[in-house]
């Protein structure tokens, strides 16, 4: 089930941005084999069997520093679609599954390759995470308060950023590699989806509509009209009515004159009337406040933390969150009219298809037997 049903990929295990990467296309109806390595559990990561990431997928344990575990390795990737890996540049090529090796066994695979700076450049060989990505591109100088920058998790540089272009990259290369016959390499560098993220803020700022300084801007927190604020209880609401006629609704709900506010777009007035919706939204409860607004055109939501997250009416409503394994977790989206993605299995333990996918690959017991026995394949 799902539209990528049919198609084979080969997850060459990372952290991170490979194995969300790897999950959707598993979401996506994808037979997906992770390629895993003896003792890779290094206490970022999860164990392979509580994994989110690893639903859906299937688990094969292989040595990839053995030459018999890298031929394990291509023999996989020559009757796969496509295969992802998350190694810094040239370390694939080092062990012997480079994308020349893979393409010049099967002239078709896609090879997705995820990076944080990309395959070349000054920084290509450097370590870094999502933090160091997303300063580099001006994603964290835009987000936070007047005194310094704020972390948005690793959403923005290692999942947007990364998984999604990988994913994006990955499915146009399929494509197109059905009407020419021919694979190719998909770069999918974390600082090039990171600075795509940021094309409005450059289009605005040619613009002369926004400026690099934080706080001071429609969509940064300066704006009263689209901010959060503290409720009664302690608790926090999100407001964001841009439009005059939306603003006027939410004037009209605070029982606020439209004539005490003035120009909506005033900046001069914005530190004013922050103060004034500040007191208006500490005078009730967050559950009042949704009782009052949610479902209104005042572009109203309560905010959640994501624990909440899945009771809300609205989440229960349209299943956005399913159980899997005895965990509570987002569900797979993009959601499709006739080819409907399955529930996800439950993700397995490290190795727990490994002799499956051999006996499939066309290993005999024996093979697979002497590859246990050596330490390759477990």
């Amino acid at each position: 089930m799902g539209p990528l049903a049919g198609q084979k990929v080969i997850e060459v295990k990372g952290i991170g941005p490979g194995p969300y990467a790897g999950m959707l296309l598993a979401d996506m109806g994808a037979d997906v084999i992770v390629v895993e390595r003896p003792m890779t559990h290094t206490g970022i990561a999860p164990p392979s069997e509580s994994d989110i990431h690893g639903r859906g997928k299937r688990s094969i344990v292989l040595d990839l520093k053995q030459a018999a575990g890298i031929e394990v390795l291509l023999r996989l990737a020559d009757t796969a679609d496509m295969l992802l890996e998350g190694n810094r540049p040239g370390v694939a090529e080092r062990l012997g599954f480079g994308p020349d090796t893979c393409l010049g066994r099967n002239p078709g695979l896609v090879y997705g390759r995820v990076t944080g700076w990309g395959q070349s450049g000054p920084l290509a060989g450097a370590a870094g995470h999502d933090l160091n990505y997303i300063a580099l591109t001006g994603v964290l100088a835009a987000i936070g308060g007047k005194k310094g920058p704020a972390l948005p998790l690793n959403l923005i540089g290692d999942y947007a950023g990364g998984s999604l272009f990988l994913v994006i990259g990955m499915l146009a290369a399929l494509v197109e590699s059905k009407s020419s016959g021919s694979g190719q390499v998909v770069d999918a560098a974390i600082v090039d989806g990171s600075a795509s993220l940021m094309s409005l803020f450059h289009g605005l700022h040619a613009l002369g509509r926004w400026c690099p300084r934080r706080r001071s801007n429609l969509l940064d927190g300066a704006a009263p009209f689209y901010n959060v604020y503290e409720t009664a209880d302690r608790k926090y609401i999100a407001i964001g009515p841009l439009e005059p006629k939306f603003f006027a609704m939410l004037l009209d709900a605070l029982d606020i004159d439209t004539s005490e506010t003035g120009d909506q777009f005033d900046v001069s007035q914005w530190p004013a009337l922050s103060a004034r919706l500040a007191g208006a939204f500490r005078g009730r409860t967050r559950s009042e406040w949704c009782e009052r607004l949610e479902g209104s055109d005042v572009c109203f939501a309560p905010v959640l933390d994501y624990t909440e997250a899945p009771n809300h009416p609205h989440n229960r409503a349209r299943e956005t969150y399913v159980e899997i394994g005895g965990v509570e977790q987002p569900a797979p989206a993009p959601r499709f009219s006739r080819t409907k993605s399955a529930r996800p299995q439950p993700p397995h333990a490290a190795g727990a298809d490994t002799a499956v996918i051999l006996a499939e690959a066309g290993f005999s017991e024996d093979e697979v037997d002497a590859l246990a026995t050596a330490g390759v394949a477990k």
